[in-house]
């Protein structure tokens, strides 16, 4: 009984994820209650294909007004580099979130920051906390140096790999 059951369920999940693509979904949950004790609990996601998909046309198509707007072309071949280089993800210095969650820069309200801009840090010391499924995680600095961008706010969501501060 317990195989055709499986057999059943994964139908059902292949059902479901078809369901999504077909009608262009991005998150797709049921709950399924054979009875007493004996559920399943089902969540088909792609969310994370939506976003690459977003990501690209929009850095593709903000070169293009730049430069049929900007007369000389000399101008926007010096302001992207610049451009690339501002991206704090791509800098050799960014401290990256290690899991979503909530980014806290101090231990509870009303209490001083972890760190500050300016701050000397050493290996290890905690920058701030990423409350995760109810549990706080405290992010430790990955090498000593000095924090000269904090790039969340207290109290922010913050994404896997998303960059939390820069130190130098």
């Amino acid at each position: 009984m317990a195989k055709k059951n499986h057999e059943t369920d994964v139908a059902f999940i292949e059902a479901l994820a078809k369901l999504l693509q077909e009608n262009d979904l991005t998150e797709l949950e049921v709950m399924r209650d054979y009875g007493e004790n004996d559920s399943l609990n089902v969540r088909v996601s792609r969310a994370k294909e939506v976003v690459q998909q977003i990501a690209a046309p929009v850095a593709a198509a903000a070169p293009a007004p730049v430069a049929a707007a900007a007369a000389p072309a000399a101008a926007p071949a010096a302001d992207a580099p610049a451009a690339a280089s501002d991206d704090p993800a791509s800098h050799p210095g960014a401290v990256p979130s290690p899991m979503v969650g909530t980014a806290y820069l101090q231990a509870e309200p009303g209490s001083p920051s972890f760190v500050n801009v300016g701050d000397t840090v050493s290996e290890g010391q905690t920058l701030l906390i990423v409350e995760a499924m109810k549990t706080m995680n405290q992010i430790p600095a990955p090498r000593a140096g000095k924090v000269t961008r904090i790039l969340v706010e207290d109290g922010s969501p913050v994404e896997f790999g998303a960059p939390l501060m820069i130190i130098e």
